[in-house]
């Protein structure tokens, strides 16, 4: 800031030197739209490994073709991957927990699926407030997910159980009715007096359709010291029923005040009898272990109608428009027989949805193609969605399927994206995802093996092959955007011009947002030549164009030229930036010939 001098001296200023750098965006974070058994609807999820997206969507499913083809991203090289779930019929499983003899709490499933039905929900009343109480989230067996304490009924209290649990939890949602708290789980004692009663009657336990013997809560020979607090007289409790035997070994006694808690395993319900049972009053109602969620369907791959889904709604392939970092998009789900009717629909979707977000599609190639016949004979029928903004790929690979060792056949989509993150992490995005370089990690065969000739009457029609090679394995080989074909003569044939345009689109439409009511004169034209400049001569030293030179390579214009005082009235800046792609070698021709002799 300007300093106001007011004593003789030397005063120091810091003038902004007007350098807003320009860093370029992400080019592999690659979006997976279809159906997995399990996990949030209609909600992009990051993922880092497959190990997120097994938490998330429970792993490989033999009915979900995405969960094979997220694996296969990233076991090709991909780092980062949004996977988008949609599921027809999808519901989520519910529950209910009583409380003075109505429903206190409808529990709800955050995600719509059948594995939510292993969910259970416990209640205590061990807290700090009369009145309040604790819950916990039970995952399939007995582990423990989410722990919330000290909740209240009471809408105005700060911790009113919906305003913790519905803000917090990943698992489930709660809807409070009235104000009384909900029942604890499994058999609560009434209030003890004090001092203890006695401790020295008989007591039976019963877990399910086991009853053990009968014997003394207390026994003064065998027991020691007399228990005098609550405290010691659930852990006596707990290990006296634990040695009636196997049955009985999950069994939890705590005390919750003046009374005590028994909790057996979380379907279950303990109930004790005998004189000693009736003198601690442990004869009250009892709950199960942990209120049960049940109900929950997960549906059935999506229709069209559900790829497609409402940009308004932000549903379907439309979940991904508020995502800003994803660069690819696969629909492994697409390439079914199932989609033939719909497949032209629902890739025109996913194109507009690519040109708005300036990102690119791999489309793979129908299941119907199991011959260079097919392909050739029903390639026509993608006609009508040819863009610039995705790329096709043919044949479909074959792999083992992890979850019964026996070959099985997958779209290419995620083993492709893979191999790009990786070209473009090791290369360079303006670098073809193709070529012996780009092998195909764990891929055993292709269902149609492709011969050099067969391979060239494809590629002319914008077909990117996957071909298999002595020695080298499958790879990738082939770089063509679907506006690749040689009769549309398109500017943007090749995978990698398409791409790097997006990135620089993309990197420039963020690194200049500061332009955006800026005083329009010379000195801002500078500054934006200058920031511009300098991310394209980074990028140019990276080798992203051709030219061995800066001039050669790449120009940035924004001047009184490009935008004149009409413009200027109008609020416009205008800036034009052109650079000179880097085209891939499609074809190696060496020419050899006989020498004639010495002369």
């Amino acid at each position: 800031m300007p300093v106001t001098p007011t004593y003789p001296g030397v005063y120091i200023e810091e003038p902004p030197s007007g350098v807003h750098t320009i860093t370029p965006v992400t080019t592999s974070v690659t979006a997976f739209v279809g159906y997995t058994p399990r996990g949030p609807i209609e909600t992009p999820v990051t993922l880092t490994s497959f190990a997120d997206f097994e938490r998330s969507f429970s792993g490989l499913s033999s009915d979900s073709v995405l969960s094979y083809t997220v694996q296969h991203f990233f076991l090709n090289g991909g780092s980062v991957a949004i996977v988008v779930r949609l599921a027809s019929g999808a519901k989520s499983s519910t529950g209910t927990i009583p409380g003075g003899g109505a429903t206190a709490l409808t529990v709800t499933a955050a995600n719509p699926d059948t594995w939510s039905d292993s969910l259970r929900v416990a209640i205590d009343y061990n807290t700090p407030t009369a009145g309040h109480f604790n819950l916990q989230v039970f995952d399939t067996g007995q582990t423990v997910s989410e722990s919330y304490s000290n909740l209240s009924m009471t809408n105005t209290d700060t911790n009113f159980v919906e305003t913790i649990v519905n803000q917090a939890s990943a698992l489930i949602s709660v809807k409070a009715s009235g104000s009384t708290a909900p029942d604890p789980s499994g058999t609560v004692s009434k209030a003890f007096p004090d001092p203890l009663p006695d401790l020295a009657k008989q007591i039976t336990v019963t877990i399910g359709n086991t009853t053990s013997n009968s014997f003394k809560l207390y026994d003064s020979s065998t027991d020691g010291a007399a228990p005098t607090t609550m405290g010691q007289l659930a852990v006596l409790l707990e290990r006296k029923i634990r040695q009636q035997g196997t049955a009985f070994g999950a069994v939890r006694a705590t005390a919750v005040g003046r009374t005590l808690q028994v909790v057996a395993g979380p379907d279950d319900t303990v109930q004790f009898g005998g004189a000693g049972a009736t003198d601690l009053g442990l004869e009250a109602t009892q709950h199960p272990g942990a209120y049960p969620l049940a109900n929950g369907i997960s549906g059935t791959p999506p229709s069209g109608e559900d790829f497609v889904g409402s940009a308004d709604a932000k549903t379907g392939l439309n979940a991904l428009r508020d995502v800003t970092d994803v660069n690819l998009l696969c629909l492994p789900d697409v390439h079914g027989s199932s989609y033939d009717d719909t497949r032209v629909e629902i890739l025109a979707a996913a194109d507009a949805l690519c040109l708005d977000k300036r990102m690119f599609l791999v489309v793979d190639s129908p299941a119907a193609w199991t011959t260079l016949d097919h392909a050739r004979a029903n390639l026509s029928d993608l006609d009508s969605v040819r863009s610039d903004h995705s790329a096709l790929y043919f044949p479909q690979i074959q792999m083992s399927d992890p979850l019964t060792g026996v070959l099985r056949t997958f779209p290419p989509c995620g083993a492709v994206t893979g191999i790009m993150a990786t070209t473009d992490g090791s290369r360079g995005v303006w670098k073809a995802p193709a070529g012996t370089a780009a092998g195909l990690s764990g891929v055993q065969a292709l269902t149609v093996p492709l011969t050099d000739p067969e391979n060239g009457l494809l590629n002319p029609l914008g077909v990117n092959c996957l071909r298999s090679f002595p020695i080298i394995g499958p790879v990738v080989w082939g770089a063509r955007t679907l506006q690749g074909a040689d009769v549309l003569t398109s500017q943007w044939k090749y995978v990698p011009v398409r791409r790097t345009a997006l990135m620089i689109e993309e990197s420039l439409y963020r690194g200049t947002q500061w332009v955006v009511f800026e005083p329009n004169d010379e000195r801002l034209w500078g500054q934006i030549r200058l920031n511009i400049g300098a991310f394209m001569q980074t990028l140019f030293k990276q080798g992203a164009f051709q030219g061995t030179s800066a001039r050669d390579a790449y120009f940035v214009k924004c001047d009184a030229d490009t935008t004149t005082q009409d413009d200027i009235n109008r609020g416009v800046v205008n800036i034009i930036v052109g650079f000179a792609p880097l085209k891939p070698a499609e074809f190696v021709i060496i020419q050899i010939e006989q020498m004639a002799g010495q002369l």
